[in-house]
């Protein structure tokens, strides 16, 4: 599917960037509270709804951008050319008076290590899967590059900070979901591609882009390491696929899917939640703002899906007045619109 033509009336890439944001916005303050507490506060859907002038988003949205300038500024999409742009683009973010966002331990763990020069292999947090390796694959997504470059960036740009092979499998898997629901594939194809996907990649290593990382994280092979988070990938998709076998309860997705906090469960979870609602994007948004997990990312990401699937007409049209950092989501979504 990666390489058909895009419709770009559309504008697949800015949906997908701004429905990000949106969902990131919109989980924002319900990160912590249980869904009762939500329910009680926004209503029995949850919020549906921006509020603010800007409307703040976390460092969810921050780590995209990151990435997003890292990709347009690089003049070739290899490690060589890549790698140096993501590490200056991840400590300025990390050095940034706007982080503040109650940003991820291990992100800030790692960047300390790049900041002091280290090779990433050795900077990056090696037994870590949190979904900060994820949240911010989207714009790896977006790019028109072959389905081999597309796997080296995502991984890449999870490795930095995230050296777990979970971390990396499901950022792939992310980035593959977010270009073929913008190369128009349904959503409810996505297990089944997804699950081809990560068994076809099982026993592959990216060396070329990934280095000797798998030697610091102590595996026996390349594809020992490698094997272990696509294994873990599939085992969070059949939890999908059988949660999507039973008729939608309209409780908290995070008990069929897990909470989120981890790469593997905030894809599946975000995926269920598109899903339960793939022709309403808000809904679906709503949705993972809805939960008792990591609901700011949940519903970042299956922000990011469904922008990619509907395009800008899939949001409220205001909205795009009022979310914070709006004109860096509009000048990259042109860009690769």
């Amino acid at each position: 599917m990666i390489g058909s033509v895009i419709d770009s009336s559309l504008r697949r890439a800015s949906g997908s960037l701004f429905g990000l944001a949106y969902g990131d916005a919109l989980g924002k303050p319900t990160e912590f509270l249980s869904v009762t507490e939500i329910r009680r506060r926004y209503g029995p859907t949850g919020p549906r709804e921006l509020v603010g002038d800007p409307v703040l988003v976390t460092d969810d949205t921050q780590m995209a951008l990151a990435v997003a300038w890292a990709l347009h500024d690089a003049p070739e999409h290899t490690a060589g050319a890549v790698e140096p742009l993501l590490r200056r683009r991840f400590l300025d973010w990390a050095a940034s008076p706007d982080n503040n966002r109650a940003p991820g331990m291990t992100c800030l763990r790692a960047c300390g290590e790049l900041g002091r020069g280290l090779p990433w292999q050795q900077a990056t947090v090696v037994d870590s899967k949190g979904c900060g390796a994820n949240m911010r694959v989207t714009p790896v997504g977006l790019l028109d590059v072959d389905p081999d470059t597309l796997a080296g960036l995502s991984q890449l740009q999870a490795g930095l900070t995230h050296g777990h092979p979970t971390g990396l499998a499901a950022s792939e898997l992310t980035a593959y979901a977010v270009r073929l629901l913008r190369d128009g594939v349904p959503p409810a194809q996505l297990p089944g591609l997804l699950a081809d996907r990560a068994r076809s990649q099982r026993g592959t290593y990216r060396d070329d882009w990934l280095g000797d990382l798998w030697q610091r994280a102590g595996a026996g092979s390349p594809a020992q390491f490698s094997a272990v988070g696509w294994d873990e990938c599939l085992s969070a998709l059949d939890r999908l696929a059988a949660a999507l076998r039973r008729p939608d309860d309209g409780d908290d997705p995070c008990r069929h899917t897990g909470e989120g906090w981890i790469a593997e469960e905030a894809l599946a979870t975000a995926l269920l939640c598109v899903l339960r609602h793939p022709d309403d994007p808000v809904a679906a948004i709503g949705r993972g703002a809805t939960t008792a997990g990591d609901s700011d990312s949940i519903a970042a990401l299956a922000g990011a899906f469904l922008g990619a699937a509907h395009g800008m007409s899939g949001w409220p049209a205001d909205w795009a007045t009022r979310i914070e950092y709006a004109d860096q989501l509009a000048t990259l979504g042109a860009t690769w619109d």
